[in-house]
């Protein structure tokens, strides 16, 4: 079964402030200028309470009066980017740094609006002028570790987390970044480490995906029975919280505890009863208690959404555990027409040729594999087993 992307949405967001408190008092003698104050306040007031159309016409007024007004220009780019307007947000932040280089919300906006595309090259680039005049900030340095992280860059994401954690014991954008960082890599002990730390440090607030975070990696280190309690933790927040049902589905599967993984595959069905994955999920527990004829309806019903090579898989097992080897076989063959390059379907016909006494078959079912050129110690194992005769 292929491995979902089931690490939660990522938890290291957090917000640059805006403009308006550092709104200089307006020279009172100048009607023009405390109007343009006037507007100024009022517009990010409206953008702190969301109210973007409201917003949008007290800056708009104020490039009636001034037009390159740096306040006016980021209020626009601001509100654009609230409704996710990266591009038009852009040009209203470009426009601004063109008037006024330098100028730290136009920086900030433009960096998130390229965060926000997938454009991390360019938001670090961003990000870096500022840092070169205060490589001491602490919401930007952890940005561009985010923005490391995001293009796998292992070292200098890692080098500015750890820096802002000397600047800030126990930062928590930092922490959940390592975590994120350690677990993209597969550093899943480490991951842990951190996600604990985070978790220890905030247990009277504790954020659900935190919680999954860590179950994760006791799922993928294989200590399922330490992962239940975490996603049983995050249950108790969110009842139907995906992450955390999935998770206990699959230790419970880790931990050959198939009744109990069915529970939560259904209720992730419950919810999403179109779930092609978590059908196959649930097909393939129910086909290992042995209940072939729920585990075929599950099976069929994702079939019947899109093919699915598992499904398919999981059909041609059913086929294989009732004893009809040939059928099976004839299953599996036409999975290896679809994708030769996987080893799975090999092994599955060489244990039916086995079981029909055909071990020549079996080797031959088996050498093919190899004859593409690609290694598999299953495939290996497989073949020294039956010329050892160490299968019978």
């Amino acid at each position: 079964m292929s491995e979902l992307d089931l690490q939660p949405p990522d938890i290291t967001e957090n917000s640059i402030a805006v403009p308006p408190d550092n709104i200089q008092d307006a020279d009172k003698t100048d009607p023009i200028v405390s109007k343009i104050s006037e507007l100024s306040k009022q517009g990010y007031q409206f953008l702190k309470e969301n109210k973007l159309p409201q917003a949008e016409n007290a800056f708009s007024q104020i490039l009636e009066l001034e037009e390159n007004n740096n306040y006016a220009l980021v209020g626009l780019g601001d509100s654009e980017r609230k409704q996710n307007h990266f591009k038009e947000a852009i040009q209203y932040y470009s426009h601004c740094l063109s008037c006024h280089p330098g100028n730290n919300y136009a920086l900030f906006g433009l960096a998130d609006c390229y965060k926000a595309l997938n454009q991390y090259h360019k938001a670090i680039e961003i990000w870096e002028q500022y840092l070169v005049h205060d490589d001491r900030n602490i919401t930007v340095l952890t940005r561009v570790a985010d923005a490391y992280r995001k293009i796998r860059d292992f070292k200098k994401s890692k080098q500015l987390y750890l820096k802002v954690l000397d600047m800030e014991n126990n930062n928590a954008y930092a922490l959940i970044g390592l975590g994120h960082l350690h677990y993209d890599f597969q550093e899943y002990r480490d991951a842990l480490f951190y996600w604990t730390k985070m978790l220890d440090l905030n247990e009277s607030i504790v954020d659900i995906r935190v919680l999954t975070s860590i179950g994760n990696c006791h799922r993928k280190l294989k200590t399922f029975s330490k992962g239940v309690y975490y996603f049983e933790r995050a249950l108790k927040m969110d009842p139907d919280n995906f992450y955390a049902l999935f998770g206990l589905a699959d230790c419970y599967r880790g931990m050959n505890q198939q009744y109990r993984s069915i529970e939560y595959w259904n209720k992730i069905l419950a919810m999403d009863p179109n779930n092609k994955v978590i059908l196959t999920r649930a097909g393939d527990a129910y086909r290992n208690t042995g209940d072939y004829e729920t585990a075929e309806k599950y099976y069929s019903k994702a079939m019947d959404i899109d093919f699915d090579i598992y499904a398919a898989l999981g059909l041609a097992l059913i086929c294989k555990g009732k004893g009809s080897y040939q059928e099976a076989i004839e299953r599996l063959s036409s999975l290896i027409r679809n994708d030769p390059k996987n080893y799975r379907p090999y092994i599955d016909i060489a244990d039916c040729y086995i079981k029909m006494n055909k071990k020549e078959d079996a080797v031959d079912i088996l050498k093919s594999f190899q004859r593409q050129g690609i290694r598999s110690q299953a495939i290996n194992d497989m073949i020294e087993k039956i010329q050892n005769e160490k299968i019978a």
